[in-house]
């Protein structure tokens, strides 16, 4: 699991093809092996997708691996070396949750409509693909290539975010170019939320008293 919080930026230093997938070798101001470093195994997220570190290269790469399903369903089979890319170590036990909760899983690719400079803020428009607008509410949750953010407002399938000066700087976010792609995760609650109280069409208040019921038999 993650919470947005971007805490490198890395450089892709090579793309090469792997069947049917590819690999990536990243280069991360992160430590690499060691005590408190990147250790094989380890969950990285990449532009908010989750992998795994396959071979390390001390003090400061890593290698991993991408399949065809991560290729096809973001980004990321669009990026070429020397791009840089947000970072983020899985969370440990006892790590404060500065963002929201993350899985690294995305659940599609949206497009930016508009960008518009204000001072030294970024407001950013989005277009979000059609099954994951009824999971996008004001004031909720979204990760945006990683990155963990609120939702201003809603019109339709697009929503709008702000982008203040420490994300400004500290991500890729407000580099993007009109009709640029980025990886969307929707809030991992409103998903389980939906399962929960709509998969047998049941309302909410009569899946609760379903619930309730059970529990006094």
């Amino acid at each position: 699991m993650f919470s947005g919080i971007i805490a490198d930026m890395g450089n892709i230093i090579s793309a090469e093809p792997l069947g049917n997938g590819r690999t990536f070798v990243i280069q991360t101001g992160h430590p690499v092996g060691g005590a408190d470093g990147i250790k094989l195994g380890d969950s990285i997220a990449v532009n908010g997708v989750c992998l795994t570190a396959e071979a390390l290269s001390p003090p400061n790469s890593f290698t991993v691996a991408l399949g065809k399903e991560t290729l096809d369903c973001t980004t990321l089979g669009s990026v070429q070396p020397g791009a840089q890319v947000h970072l983020e170590r899985a969370l440990a036990v006892g790590d404060r949750l500065d963002g929201h909760i993350v899985s690294g899983h995305v659940d599609g690719v949206g497009r930016v409509t508009e960008l518009t400079e204000v001072e030294e803020s970024f407001i950013i428009w989005i277009e979000a693909p059609e099954a994951l607008a009824r999971y996008i509410a004001p004031k909720g949750s979204i990760t945006v290539d990683g990155v963990s953010l609120t939702v201003n407002e809603v019109r339709g399938r697009t929503f709008r975010v702000n982008i203040i000066p420490f994300t400004v700087q500290h991500t890729t976010l407000a580099r993007h170019a009109l009709g640029g792609e980025v990886n969307l995760e929707v809030d991992l609650i409103a998903r389980y939320l939906e399962r929960m109280i709509g998969a047998d069409g049941t309302g909410l208040a009569e899946r609760v008293a379903q619930l309730v019921g059970g529990e006094r038999q």
